[in-house]
């Protein structure tokens, strides 16, 4: 690179993707427990050492999440969902 090339030329872009991947049935903990276990038991979604994900998964996040995330949803839910 020569020095009259601007200096952002030599810096790596990032992009950041925002999708919605669905969500639970209703604004309820076990309802919340099913949509988290399909959505984060994808190996296309959590690349990572199965039985390392499979421990956190059933002993750290089903036993935390699901009622947080569901008061969450409780506030934002509407009749239509």
């Amino acid at each position: 690179m020569s020095t009259s090339e601007p200096a952002a030329a030599n810096q790596h872009k990032i992009g950041v993707l925002i999708a919605n991947l669905g969500s639970p049935n209703e604004p309820t903990a076990p309802a919340v427990r099913r949509y988290l276990k399909q959505f984060l038991s994808d190996p296309r979604v959590v690349k990572a050492n199965r039985l390392l994900w499979w421990f956190v998964l059933n002993v750290i996040i089903f036993n935390i999440r699901p009622k947080r995330v569901a008061e969450a949803y409780k506030s934002v839910w509407t009749d239509e969902g």
